[in-house]
C-alpha cells in the first residue's frame, strides 16, 4: 500500500491532466498532454539524461557543502551564547533574501560554472540544516544533561554523546527540507546562468514554446526531487532505528 497508492493518486492526476487537454481543446503549445511529454522523452532521452545529471551533480554537491557548513555552524551556535546572538539574526536576515536575486551576483563572481551554481544551493539548503540541528540539540531532556553531568562527564562528551545524537532526528528532518531546497536552488541557478541543466532546459525551451520538453524536464526534476528525499529517509530509517516515532510523515 506505500507504494500503490502514490502512484494510483499519480496516475489519477495524469488521467485528469489528459482529459482536460482533450475536453478543453488547448493547444499543446499551451499545455501539452501527457502523451507529447513522452514523445519530447522518447525524441532525446540521451540529451535528457544527460541534462539531468549536471543538475544531479550540482545539487548532490551544493547538498553535502550545505551539510558541512550548516552542521558545524550549529553546533557553534547552541555552544555560545554570544555566537548565536552575533549570528542567528544574521542567518535569518541572509534566509530571507530571495535567492533569485542573488543569482545573478553569484554569476557575476564565479561565471557560469558549476561554482556559482554550487554556492547558490548551499545558501539555500544551509539555514533548514541549521535550524534543525540546533532545535535538535537544545532540546535534549534537561534531567538527561543533569544525569550526564553527575557521572563527571566533560563537556565535550556532554555535546557529542547526549545532545547530538538526541538531536539526529531532528537534523534529518533538516535534510529532507534541505534536499527538496537543493533542487529548487539548482534549478533557479541554471535559469540565471547556464550552458546545462535541467533549468537551463526548460529556460531555452520556454523561450522557443517547447513546453513539451520544458515538462519533460519539470518531470525529470520531480523524479529527482523524490529520488533524493526517498534516499535521504531511507538513510535516516537505517541509521536510527530506534527513532520510529519521529518518522511517521514518510
Amino acid at each position: 500500500m506505500t507504494i500503490v497508492l502514490p502512484v494510483v493518486g499519480l496516475l489519477v492526476i495524469i488521467g485528469l491532466w489528459w482529459l482536460a487537454t482533450i475536453v478543453f481543446g488547448i493547444e499543446s503549445f499551451l499545455v501539452p498532454s501527457p502523451a507529447d511529454v513522452v514523445s519530447s522523452f522518447a525524441e532525446l532521452p540521451g540529451y535528457l539524461l544527460e541534462q539531468s545529471l549536471v543538475t544531479l551533480g550540482e545539487t548532490v554537491l551544493g547538498f553535502l557543502l550545505s551539510i558541512v557548513v550548516g552542521v558545524p555552524l550549529a553546533l557553534l551556535i547552541v555552544g555560545s551564547k554570544v555566537l548565536e546572538r552575533m549570528f542567528y539574526p544574521l542567518l535569518v536576515a541572509l534566509n530571507a533574501v530571495p535567492k533569485v536575486a542573488i543569482a545573478p551576483i553569484f554569476v557575476v563572481w564565479f561565471g557560469f560554472g558549476i561554482e556559482s551554481k554550487v554556492l547558490l544551493i548551499v545558501l539555500v539548503c544551509v539555514f533548514p540544516v541549521v535550524i534543525s540541528t540546533a532545535s535538535g540539540m537544545k532540546s535534549t531532556p534537561h534531567e538527561l544533561v543533569e544525569l550526564l553531568r553527575s557521572l563527571d562527564a566533560t563537556r565535550r562528551q556532554e555535546f557529542f554523546k547526549l545532545r547530538f545524537l538526541y538531536a539526529l532526528p531532528q537534523v534529518f528532518v533538516g535534510l529532507k527540507v534541505a534536499i527538496s531546497l537543493a533542487v529548487i536552488g539548482a534549478v533557479i541557478a541554471e535559469f540565471i546562468g547556464a550552458r546545462a541543466g535541467l533549468g537551463y532546459v526548460i529556460s531555452q525551451s520556454g523561450a522557443s514554446a517547447d513546453t513539451s520538453l520544458a515538462f519533460a524536464a519539470m518531470s525529470l526534476l520531480a523524479i529527482m526531487s523524490i529520488t533524493l528525499f526517498y534516499g535521504i529517509a531511507y538513510i535516516e530509517r537505517k541509521a536510527l532505528p530506534w527513532a520510529e516515532e519521529h518518522r511517521e510523515v514518510v
